[in-house]
Formats: structure tokens, sequence, C-alpha cells
């Protein structure tokens, strides 16, 4: 990490200059805020995460239902029917028409997925819907709530340390142009006579 590098501008040394001091306090400032400020930050990103998935566990598994559909009939598959469950790994599934009674007693169909390679009419299969017979997504479980809080959390921490590491960088790099245009003027006023016999007598 280049803001530990930095800290050896501490050292004294005839040959420091004011701009290596400069530098070694940067580069304490920005290892305080990594080691004591981006923890923090990923803490409180990783709380509040936490209650927000919290509460919408909470409120999926409330408002969801998990009910028993029927096959009707098999449907041509639609490049529109999206699966949110779905992963790579996942087995493919099947659209199908299918019919179900809704958690108020309502009759419901509709085109639903299955994970049947091959369903048949009259199979059954459960599904996940909403208190007016909708199909929704399976609700999340406080397991995955947990992981994408701590997902949160570690990822605010990393980007507090990356913002703090790229400021300090962009401070060290100002510092180290002003240094070369100090050394510029320098060398246009003493260039001209280097050299020169008798010069600065």
């Amino acid at each position: 990490m280049r803001a530990i590098g930095g800290l050896w501008r501490w050292r004294h040394n005839p040959l420091r200059r004011a701009t290596d001091l400069a530098e070694a306090w940067v580069a304490l400032a920005t290892l305080v805020l990594i080691v004591c400020v981006a923890p923090v930050v990923g803490v409180v990103v990783g709380t509040a995460a936490a209650d927000a998935l919290r509460r919408s566990v909470h409120d999926q598994q409330e408002t969801r239902h998990r009910v028993t559909a029927t096959v009707v009939r098999e449907l041509d598959p639609s490049p529109l029917d999206v699966d949110p469950e779905a992963a790579a790994a996942a087995p493919p599934r099947s659209r199908v028409l299918a019919e179900w009674t809704a958690p108020d007693g309502s009759a419901r169909h509709g085109p639903v997925l299955t994970v049947a390679d091959s369903p048949h009419p009259g199979d059954r299969f459960p599904i996940w819907t909403d208190e007016h017979g909708r199909t929704v997504a399976r609700p999340l479980d406080a397991a995955t709530a947990a992981t994408h809080a701590v997902l949160a959390g570690t990822g605010a921490a990393l980007a507090a340390a990356a913002l703090a590491e790229g400021a300090r960088r962009l401070v060290v790099w100002r510092m180290v142009r002003r240094r070369y245009a100090r050394l510029d003027q320098a060398w246009e006023q003493a260039g001209p006579d280097w050299g020169r016999t008798g010069t600065g007598s």
C-alpha cells in the first residue's frame, strides 16, 4: 500500500524537503482513514442494509404465499419469460399454462415456469403468489438477506478505502507537479550561466 510507503519520509534526513514531510502527513492521514474510518463506514452501511433487508424479508414472507398449481398444457418457450430465481447452473425450466387457487379463494390461471423437464397435463407443482393470486418471485430468506448485507458493508468499506487512497494519490501528484514546476523555474534562472567561469562570484 502506497500510503504506508509514504511514511518513510518521517525519517530525519538533512536532504528531506518540506514536501517530503507534507507527503508523510498525507500518508499518515490516509492510513488512519483506511484503518479507522473505512471499517466504520462498512459497519454503518452493512447495518443499514441489514435493517432494510430484514424488513423486506418480513414483508415478503407476510405477503407472498406458496400455492400448488396444476399444469393445463405446455407452452412454447418465450424469451420474455425471465425467472428471477434462475441462475447459470439452474436446471432448464418449462413454460406451461397452469391454474391455481389464490390465497383469497379465487381461481387463477396463466403462463408460469416449472422445473419439470416434460410437464404433462395434471402435474402439480408449487408456485409463489401475492394475496390476489398473481405470481411473484420466491420471498427473500434471512440467510440471503444477511449475505447481501455483509457484501454491501464490505463493498462500502473497500470503496471508502479506495477513495482515501485515490485522494492521497491526487494530492501527492499535485505536490510533485508543483515541485517540478519550481525546479523548472530554478533551472531557468541558473541554466544560462551553468558551467561558466566566475558564475555567482
